[in-house]
């Protein structure tokens, strides 16, 4: 069974996962003085476009934190795994570590099985952003069930400019209920 998917609009839940580096991380909890946070959950070490992803999302950190945005990517693997791969990415975003499969349940995401043990060593997250705005609402949300669809980092920077000039009064989409 896939988890339920969560609405635009809906308050995001308040989940917690350990923090490279030490501590822990406050998913949906804007941090260094955003009011705003966008939430990459990425599938794990054994994911090359999940690491090209991180490393782009990286280059245009600075846009994203000069829009109020705060930036944080999490995914199952472990400390190690987590670890290895930021090496390669060198990001200057938090990123989180050992999410439950409850957690992604809980945020709607695809969970899937490894294909080996060569793969993973656990089920994992397939890839979402989640975008809460200052009232703890998401206000932009994106899950896909397989690796190469995600949102064009750019577009989603372009968008969110948009969303954050206070002109254009742009409110949540996607919100009628059937």
């Amino acid at each position: 069974m896939t988890s339920q998917k969560l609405s635009a609009g809906s308050e995001y839940p308040a989940l917690t996962v350990p923090q490279l580096g030490g501590g822990t991380c406050a998913l949906g909890t804007p941090a260094d003085g955003h009011d705003w946070q966008m939430v990459v959950v990425y599938r794990g070490k054994h994911c090359p476009m999940c690491t090209s992803y991180l490393k782009e999302l990286n280059t245009l950190l600075s846009e994203f934190n000069g829009l109020g945005i705060d930036v944080v990517a999490v995914s199952a693997d472990t400390a190690e795994k987590a670890a290895d791969q930021m090496a390669l990415v060198r990001p200057n975003f938090r990123v989180g570590y050992d999410m439950t499969v409850a957690q992604m349940h809980r945020l709607g995401l695809y969970v899937s099985h490894p294909r080996s043990p060569q793969e993973t060593d656990r089920p994992f997250a397939e890839p979402g952003i989640f975008v809460v705005n200052a009232d703890g609402k998401l206000q932009v949300t994106d899950i896909s069930n397989a690796p190469f669809v995600r949102p064009d980092l750019k577009t989603l920077l372009g968008g969110l400019r948009f969303i954050r000039n206070p002109e254009n009064n742009y409110p949540i989409r996607g919100t009628l209920r059937a």
